[in-house]
């Protein structure tokens, strides 16, 4: 948990991070790294996005919904396709994933991590090139390495003796030599929740660096054959600043690397230091632009194959929140607002951990404002809940809103593009929200809300 996480409720708000927000022009502002980059505030005072006023979206569309600034993720896209244009670029598709932003990552020219089923399933009807398909995952079914072989997928991500004894089978059985990557957990405790760092050694992701198993994986995938060994990935965690942990991982992969070169004479020709790069949800995030991080983990990966006399591999990235989670946020409409003496104000919506569970399961903060209208009022201190039946359904932990807000009023919540969606569930029987795609003045469904028929269908008692 990083600093400003743990702050006090009154005073510096430190779960927010924004102590200068104390008057009502203040909290009319909106801070360009939170939001998509349409995003602005029109004459009225309502938000809009894509040109579109926000109360016009709830109005067609309803809330809660997730709004996708689709000229904002082609940006991203753009951005780190532009920086990293001599490696590859796979967007992370836990982080988000539908058919139309599968096609708008592969107009875009990136490639496609997947790790279900699911997920790839996705990614084949949207018509994702399979050769362009990455395949990770901890437990990888036979159905799952079965269809990723017959589809074709460029690369397989191998996290397991098991899974290699698993793959090797399919792959004979079908007189394929499928391309494969070793996940490799390089032992770097990365500065993130404990449940979204993955490269500490005691987590189920990977083969042990320390302990011997990822040389012994990469050495018995070189010795049968039967498997085309690529390269080594790394991946250490999550909503990550610093790149230092990037510096420690490389370091330690290469080191493997020019060890397996040393026993098998083989160079291998491919790097993957995975994703996790941070985003602003607060005015205390200060993400490294891709530029940046273009720039660092190049020099990284020069320096490390220099010390260690090796040819310097192909490089490629997984990022999936740095592209997806600043285009969306979610639009909700304010349905109570309760004060309590002394202590804050909760302004409750129309959604909460069954849209966004981060909160409850990781402690994220998020930023919230009136987005339905202006106000003069002055600033109050509240905390922004959810509808569901638990003390711990929080959406914002902390956050000023006019002390005018309420019932009918319109609040959104940026940077929810990214694990908000993808981990929706249906907790108390609430349907799923939609994600609503706006550019150039155009607003259009790309996932429908679910009904309650929907919740029904699957009931056959």
């Amino acid at each position: 948990m990083r600093a400003h996480e743990a702050g006090a409720l009154h005073g510096d708000i430190g779960s927010r991070g924004p102590t200068w927000l104390r008057t009502p022009e203040d909290v009319n502002a909106l801070v360009p790294a939170l939001w998509p980059r349409t995003v602005a505030r029109g004459a009225d005072g309502a938000l809009t996005v894509a040109g579109l006023s926000v109360r016009d979206l709830a109005a067609e569309f309803g809330t809660a919904a997730y709004v996708l600034d689709e000229a904002d993720l082609r940006g991203r896209c753009r951005d780190f396709r532009s920086a990293f244009a001599t490696e590859d670029v796979y967007y992370a598709g836990k982080s988000f994933l539908c058919r139309a932003v599968v096609r708008m990552i592969a107009e875009e020219g990136l490639y496609l991590d997947v790790c279900t089923g699911g997920e790839l399933a996705t990614a084949l009807s949207a018509g994702m090139p399979p050769e362009r398909i990455g395949f990770h995952g901890n437990n990888k079914s036979v159905a799952e390495l079965t269809r990723a072989l017959d589809a074709g997928v460029g690369r397989i991500i191998v996290d397991s003796f098991i899974e290699i004894d698993r793959l090797t089978a399919l792959a004979r059985e079908r007189g394929v030599r499928p391309g494969v990557l070793v996940r490799v957990t390089v032992g770097v405790e990365a500065h993130t929740h404990e449940f979204i760092a993955t490269a500490h050694e005691d987590q189920k992701f990977g083969f042990s660096l320390a302990g011997g198993a990822a040389l012994t994986a990469a050495l018995k995938i070189l010795d049968e054959d039967e498997l085309e060994l690529r390269g080594l990935h790394s991946h250490i965690g999550s909503q990550i600043f610093d790149t230092s942990g990037f510096e420690v991982s490389a370091r330690r992969v290469l080191a493997l690397q020019a060890q397996i070169r040393d026993a098998r004479g083989v160079e291998l020709p491919e790097l993957d230091l995975g994703g996790g790069f941070g985003i602003a949800y607060t005015t205390q995030d200060t993400p490294a632009t891709p530029e940046d991080l273009a720039t660092r983990l190049r020099r990284i990966v020069t320096a490390e194959c220099a010390a260690e006399s090796l040819a310097v591999p192909r490089l490629s990235i997984e990022p999936g929140r740095a592209i997806v989670g600043p285009a969306v946020f979610t639009l909700y409409e304010v349905g109570t607002v309760k004060g309590l003496d002394g202590i804050r104000t909760y302004v409750s919506v129309d959604g909460g951990m069954s849209d966004n569970i981060r909160t409850a399961l990781y402690g994220a903060s998020y930023s919230a404002t009136l987005a339905s209208r202006a106000s003069t009022a002055e600033p109050l201190l509240a905390r922004v809940v959810g509808k569901h039946c638990e003390s711990g359904d929080i959406v914002v932990k902390d956050e000023f809103l006019p002390a005018d807000v309420q019932p009918g009023d319109l609040v959104a919540v940026p940077g929810t593009g990214a694990y908000c969606r993808s981990m929706a569930s249906n907790y108390n029987h609430v349907p799923r929200p939609p994600v609503v795609a706006v550019r150039d003045g155009q607003a259009r469904l790309i996932v429908r809300r679910e009904t309650e028929e929907d919740l029904l269908a699957l009931d056959v008692g």
